[in-house]
């Protein structure tokens, strides 16, 4: 697939290179996925493997990473009419209207809606319904399992809906009770909740897994702070972002702890480089941001949508997977990183064959 989004990047990224299993599956250990790390002033890339990360980083550097944990948020569905759907539940909390955002997808023929988790192209996954097909009205109401319900009420975007949820008890327990983690078709199977948890892991509250901390492991943990390396949490509840629509990020629920924010301050008075570990990094400290140019505590819903235009004032570099060419997030790494390094690391990348989205391989940016 060759596309551009807004001038961004523009080049092809052959389906081979969408990692379809876990590391582990694939014979490596969590931490044994490669990283390419791009540098700015002058651009120059390195080739290594993401158990080098503490010595590529220097003593005083701070990390921030996310601690949410993933959620098995794809549920089975029937329709009014007895069809089969997949529905796919964004976080576990209301939107600030007091509503939940849900994703329907189609059940392909000869695939019951619970072994239909996520995803397009694969046996066992659902399909994405394009914008203006499918069920979707004002009034469906999903049947679920264990008496429960989804009603949709209103469009969100041409994918999502908010929808009024009837559950026999708390979320969290239901989806436990009923629910898998999301998956897409490049993925070749479903994988049990474990293998989308980060090693930060420890507030529930994402749809999908925030995956630039996948390949973190204790022991790579214990060599950063040997190193003399910080690492800081912020939570950020992700929500569901199909890969065929390439939409901008849509409010999602943060909180930047007061002790992160005095950290970040601190790191960077100093002279040290905050490096943000995953996009939903950047978004909840670049929403943290006050008048002043620092970063407080903050907690609440972000809608921020971070451009090149807009910048960033918080972070200094970022560890992130390799996205879709069309995927909102390269605005954000371009932001960064600026244009001609992400380039660059992006044609290495496929030329060199790392592999790209949740189970794939990641990418340093460090412009200064």
């Amino acid at each position: 697939m060759t596309t551009a989004l807004d001038g961004v990047l523009d080049l092809t990224v052959p389906p081979e290179l969408s990692a379809r299993a876990p590391a582990e599956a694939r014979g490596l250990r969590r931490d044994g996925v490669r990283m390419l790390v791009g540098h700015g002033d002058p651009v120059a890339v390195e080739h290594r493997a993401f158990t080098d990360l503490p010595e590529v980083l220097r003593p005083g550097d701070l990390l921030v990473v996310n601690n949410s944990a993933t959620l098995p948020a794809a549920l089975p569905g029937r329709l009014p009419d007895g069809t089969p759907v997949a529905l796919h539940l964004s976080s576990a909390e209301p939107d600030p209207r007091g509503s939940h955002l849900v994703e329907l997808r189609r059940v392909p023929r000869g695939c019951s809606a619970r072994n239909a988790s996520g995803g397009s192209g694969a046996s066992g996954a659902s399909e994405y319904y394009p914008p203006g097909v499918g069920p979707a009205r004002p009034g469906l109401r999903v049947a679920l399992p264990g008496g429960a319900a989804a009603e949709l009420t209103e469009a969100f975007t041409a994918r999502l809906w908010r929808a009024r949820l009837t559950l026999p008890g708390p979320l969290p327990a239901y989806l436990a009770g009923h629910g898998r983690a999301i998956r897409y078709g490049y993925v070749d199977r479903d994988w049990p909740l474990d293998a989308y948890q980060t090693v930060f892991a420890t507030v529930p509250g994402s749809s999908e897994m925030p995956s630039a901390a996948r390949p973190f492991s204790t022991e790579v943990v214990a060599r950063l702070a040997g190193r003399g390396v910080l690492i800081a949490p912020i939570t950020l509840h992700t929500g569901v972002a199909s890969p065929e629509a390439h939409e901008a990020p849509y409010a999602e629920r943060f909180h930047v702890p007061a002790s992160t924010a005095r950290l970040v301050g601190h790191v960077r008075a100093g002279g040290g480089r905050v490096i943000a570990v995953g996009t939903t990094a950047v978004r909840a400290l670049e929403s943290a941001v006050g008048p002043d140019g620092r970063v407080w505590e903050a907690d609440g819903w972000t809608d921020l949508v971070i451009t090149p235009e807009r910048g960033v004032r918080a972070v200094d570099g970022l560890l992130t997977g390799w996205h879709e060419p069309r995927a909102s997030h390269l605005l954000m790494l371009a932001a960064v990183a600026g244009r001609p390094l992400l380039e660059r690391c992006y044609a290495e990348a496929v030329e060199h064959r790392y592999l790209w989205h949740e189970f794939g391989d990641v990418n340093l940016l460090l412009p200064r």
